[in-house]
């Protein structure tokens, strides 16, 4: 080092200022570490008060175990805690807090104060704490006045007050978010904004805590666990239908052991669990409370402890997923047929060990209804017997596809076989329950049910019904041998095991496996459809966590996609009455993508429209 900047030593107060920068960087980061603490203490209730948005006094208060005279005296000076006490304990942590900067922090850039157990307690960061009798009380009142008055360069990047309180309101959110069982309460500069019961549910809290304009009644509460397989971890999710939906991905929150934390792979475990049941380019509400054992998570790893270190993640990705589409499977199912007579077979509760669209209903032909099956696909589905493709629209690869999934009668799903029938006897048919009235705007079908009109978006019904047929005939899909394998090398034992347990449904759809004596995995074949490479592929199973039969549903949605009708494609009356018809029969009215196949006015509702009494 040169003369002129000679190597040196930091006086205290310097050293003090900079370390507490790393953690207490505006008035939102006191309020996160005083309401760990306040938690960590037991407490049931915790009440945070703010003024000037948090940046001339914030005070905690909580009814927790409280502090002693020696712990006052001890808390605020750097490193000072009680939740560990060598570095093994920060490999097994069950306390939010565990450092003991949060205190010595606080104090070195605002005036601390604590009262607890009759005493209280002024910090001071140049000479000893000052400790005085004050009235006995249950838990403690910690104080925090003027931030960074004695840090003049950093208070000049604060906010004005209304945005830090609005910062200060969203962090205490967080904090509040994951413990149901607690009460809170957020006062800012005299007026409760915010008051949250003890004993609320997790949705409940959810919900309320965030101020939602949605009603708690279209938001769900469902958890699962690892169990005695793998006991290392369990969740709870709470998320909204999908008539509560995002633009952007902000509105997921992930918890880890009651921790708010920024983790990429979970948060695309939810979107890919919800994958296809919400409208292109939206995201659900949802937030993930998981459980993972102590020792298989880091959180030492962030001055704000916004990120933690997983030591194998991808189970519970594939978990959390799968969980929350098996879960949407069965809600798109329960809630169609809320409007099906009351003989009909509905799930009472929610089965998340199979997805609905794999429930298809076997249908024995005879001559006459194979007529009727084949009628229908030639004046509806636009293929016929010899093999020739639906001519309106789609692309000739896709038109084969359709060819060769509709190539047999057994097997199809009950909707098909009940419209097919109904084409073959319209005249001796029951009256139907359905009326079509006609098309409208060159892109919906009009019909009336129940007293209501449903207006159908006849792209969306139509890619359903491709969608739903190429899915049930996926178990004799074609597959193509490889001259060349693909070679995928694992990177854990989980993912040998992952693989391992996925090989029968790999080999199902198309891709043959092989674990090879030098540790890689061969792809030997893959399904005649499959136009990926092998690193999309390694990136859909262990990266994505795909589950198999998710790869062979992309590839169908987006071949039904190019297959269905377009918009301004003009259907002849039949041709329309029949897809009608056959989009009240699915069992999930949604296209591949997430967009309802249709929306519905009431004949109250038009009557209100045109204020008829």
């Amino acid at each position: 080092m040169s003369q002129e900047r000679p190597v040196r030593t930091l006086n205290p107060e310097v050293a003090r200022k900079i370390a507490a920068g790393e953690v207490i960087d505006r008035p939102n980061a006191i309020i996160r570490e005083l309401m760990d603490n306040s938690i960590d203490a037991g407490a049931t209730s915790i009440t945070v008060e703010i003024s000037g948005g948090g940046i001339d006094k914030i005070r905690i208060i909580d009814d927790g175990t409280g502090m002693t005279k020696d712990d006052l005296t001890n808390c605020a000076r750097p490193h000072a805690t009680s939740k560990i006490e060598s570095e093994v304990d920060l490999m097994n942590l069950s306390t939010l807090g565990f450092r003991g900067e949060a205190l010595a922090s606080i104090a070195a850039v605002s005036r601390l104060s604590i009262q607890s157990g009759g005493y209280k307690m002024r910090a001071s960061i140049t000479e000893d704490h000052i400790i005085e009798a004050a009235p006995a009380l249950k838990g403690t009142i910690v104080q925090a006045e003027g931030l960074f008055e004695n840090f003049p360069a950093r208070r000049q990047f604060l906010k004005r007050p209304a945005t830090e309180g609005i910062m200060c309101r969203n962090t205490f959110i967080e904090k509040a978010l994951a413990r149901p069982d607690l009460a809170f309460r957020f006062v800012a500069d005299g007026e409760t904004k915010l008051d949250l019961p003890a004993g609320q549910s997790q949705k409940d809290r959810f919900v309320m805590a965030n101020s939602y304009s949605e009603g708690p009644e279209l938001f769900y509460e469902f958890g699962n666990s690892s169990g005695g397989e793998n006991p290392e971890w369990s969740f709870t999710v709470v998320i909204g239908e999908p008539a509560v939906s995002r633009t952007n991905k902000k509105e997921i929150f992930i918890y880890a052991n009651g921790r708010r934390i920024q983790e990429y792979s979970l948060v695309q475990a939810v979107e890919y669990g919800a994958q296809g049941f919400f409208p292109n380019g939206t995201y659900p509400v949802a937030a993930v409370f998981a459980q993972v054992r102590p020792d298989l998570i880091d959180f030492n790893i962030h001055p704000a402890k916004r990120e933690a270190r997983f030591s194998d993640i991808s189970a519970l990705h594939h978990g959390l997923s799968s969980t929350i589409r098996n879960f949407f499977h069965q809600y798109t199912y329960s809630n169609f047929t809320e409007d099906k007579p009351a003989d009909e077979e509905r799930p009472q509760e929610f089965d998340f060990t199979a997805p609905v669209y794999e429930k298809h209903i076997s249908y024995k032909t005879s001559e006459t209804k194979a007529e009727a099956l084949s009628d229908f696909r030639s004046k509806y589905l636009g293929i016929k017997s010899g093999g020739s493709s639906y001519s309106g629209s789609g692309t000739s690869s896709g038109a084969s596809w359709n060819s060769r999934a509709s190539s047999t009668s057994t097997g199809s799903t009950k909707a098909l076989a009940e419209a097919a029938l109904s084409a073959a006897s319209p005249t001796s048919a029951a009256p139907a329950k359905v009326r079509y009235i006609g098309p409208c705007l060159g892109t919906f079908l009009l019909a009336e049910k129940n007293n209501c009109l449903y207006i159908i978006d006849q792209h969306a019904a139509h890619e359903r019904i491709l969608f739903d047929k190429l899915m049930s005939s996926q178990a004799d899909s074609a597959r193509q041998t490889l001259l060349i394998p693909y070679k995928i090398k694992t990177e854990s034992k989980t993912q040998d095991k992952q693989l391992e347990k996925l090989k029968d449904e790999l080999s199902r759809i198309g891709f043959e496996t092989e674990h090879t004596s030098d540790g890689l995995w061969e792809i030997k074949t893959i399904p005649d459809r499959w136009t990926g490479t092998e690193y999309e592929l390694r990136t859909l199973l262990f990266v994505k966590q795909v589950e198999p039969k998710e790869i062979i549903r992309s590839i169908a949605a987006m071949t039904a996609c190019k297959a269905a009708v377009k918009d301004g494609y003009v259907l002849d009356d039949i041709t329309a009455a029949r897809l009608v018809e056959e989009a009240f029969t699915l069992e999930d009215p949604h296209c591949p993508h997430g967009r309802p196949i249709y929306t519905v006015i009431s004949r109250e509702k038009l009557f209100e429209l045109v204020k008829r009494t």
